[in-house]
């Protein structure tokens, strides 16, 4: 252990000579000339920006029917004008300073300057194929340490002095540098894994000879199997132990078993779903008071939107161990059925034929299915009727087919004279028996 103190002793004061060093050279004459040059061109940088950057937005405001990647791009530039417009300055700059002279220490900071400035600015380019926001930050952060410890010609030294800081345990060693190097790679292999995952899942979504259940499935195995293995490959390839790690991984996941059961319940029963294809992408459910129809099929719920433009996130277990009402499984036939009744005194052969021909006037219901009408029985005011009526649109909603229904039945039994009769109670007054309870109390 001393001796990797000292070994990383001798790392930093080797480093801080050579800094000391590039510090005396920065003030020699022909050094701080193009120091003076770099200060001027920053502060026109900033004036050029706080004169294009406002200008620039307002005509991005106005471009319409773009796609989405060359508005990303456009803000993308209009957020890093300045390292572009420091990046062609010191670039012209130096071309100048070298038609001048031809000696390289007169241009030597303006070229170094170029050079960090151009691998800048491709870092941030290059960092927009990352898509998760964090993660983006932390390749473009690296990569650009990376390229300025490189420029600068001190990576081996930096590389050394992190290798020193390491936790060992047995024959087990993890330095900093591994942890670095490793991120680096991991983040580079998941980029990769993400394009080759976006571009196939698109190819696996239009293939119309696969079920929407078991393409959502087989994406979600090809995500897992392409992000498992570069996460692996990454740590294999910095030269890490998976079997310790596959120990320690193995308690770990005994440990969160017993804490994640209701997410581990969730992913199983996303695939048990997915696999026995009694929900997909598309059927309209109901599920308690929830009615709606299925957008995505997750790893860990469901999203169903109702009619009310509501979006409800389903746990995958409720739909495994609930009664779910699927209204389009093996097709989309729907029967619906309405009670009414009329009075005693209307024909009930001519109430039925009448409902049955209101019923198949209105939209939206078969007549491939003819609607039927029976009597259920004989109520205290009124006789019972059942209407029943097919749909093969569950989608478009059913509250409001059967609004639909029930003022055709109106306008049907207006027409023909068939009354619709409520409930009706008499209150008499015995003016006889109050008066002579009133007599016998004087």
């Amino acid at each position: 252990m001393d001796t990797e103190f000292s070994l990383l002793f001798d790392e930093i004061i080797q480093l801080w000579n050579l800094a000391k060093l590039q510090f005396q050279n920065l003030l020699l004459p022909s050094r701080l000339w193009q120091l003076a040059i770099l200060a001027g061109l920053v502060i026109l940088v900033v004036l050029l920006n706080a004169w294009a950057q406002p200008r620039m937005r307002e005509w991005m405001r106005g471009l319409e029917n773009r796609p989405k990647w060359q508005l990303r791009l456009l803000l993308t530039v209009n957020r890093r004008l300045k390292l572009i417009f420091f990046t062609a300055g010191v670039w012209i700059a130096l071309w100048i300073m070298r038609g001048i002279t031809s000696f390289p220490s007169r241009s030597y900071i303006l070229s170094l300057a170029a050079s960090l400035a151009l691998a800048w600015l491709a870092v941030v380019f290059a960092a927009r194929l990352v898509r998760n926001p964090m993660v983006r930050t932390i390749v473009r952060w690296g990569l650009w340490i990376y390229v300025t410890l490189y420029l600068l010609g001190i990576t081996d030294e930096v590389g050394r002095a992190l290798d020193q800081v390491a936790f060992e345990m047995g024959s087990f060693r993890l330095s900093v540098l591994t942890l670095v190097q490793a991120a680096i790679l991991i983040a580079v292999l998941f980029t990769l894994a993400r394009i080759v995952s976006s571009s196939s899942a698109e190819q696996i979504r239009r293939n119309e000879a696969i079920s929407p259940s078991m393409r959502v499935l087989a994406v979600k195995v090809m995500q897992i199997l392409l992000y498992g293995a570069a996460f692996f490959i990454g740590l294999k390839a910095v030269g890490v132990d998976l079997t310790g790690l596959a120990v320690l991984s193995g308690a770990i996941g005994v440990g969160l078993g017993f804490g994640l059961q209701k997410v581990v319940s969730n992913l199983v029963s996303g695939v048990i779903i997915l696999l026995d294809k009694s929900i997909k992408p598309g059927d309209v459910i109901s599920l308690g008071d929830t009615f709606g129809w299925i957008n995505t099929l997750g790893a860990r719920y469901a999203s169903i939107t109702t009619r009310d433009g509501k979006e409800y996130l389903i746990p995958n277990e409720d739909l495994i161990t609930g009664q779910v009402v699927n209204w389009s499984h093996s097709n989309n036939f729907v029967r619906l059925d309405i009670y009414f009744g009329t009075a005693y005194g209307d024909d009930p052969h001519l109430v039925r034929k009448i409902a049955i021909e209101a019923a198949s006037g209105v939209e939206r219901v078969l007549t491939t299915r003819p609607a039927v009408c029976h009597i259920v029985g004989f109520g205290d005011s009124s006789v019972d009727y059942i209407l029943r009526f097919w749909i093969t649109d569950p989608v478009g909603g059913l509250t409001n087919i059967r609004g639909n229904v029930y003022l055709a039945l109106w306008d049907a039994f207006q027409e023909h004279g068939i009354s619709i009769p409520f409930p009706q109670r008499e209150v008499r007054v015995m003016n006889d028996a109050v008066q002579v309870e009133t007599r016998a109390l004087d």
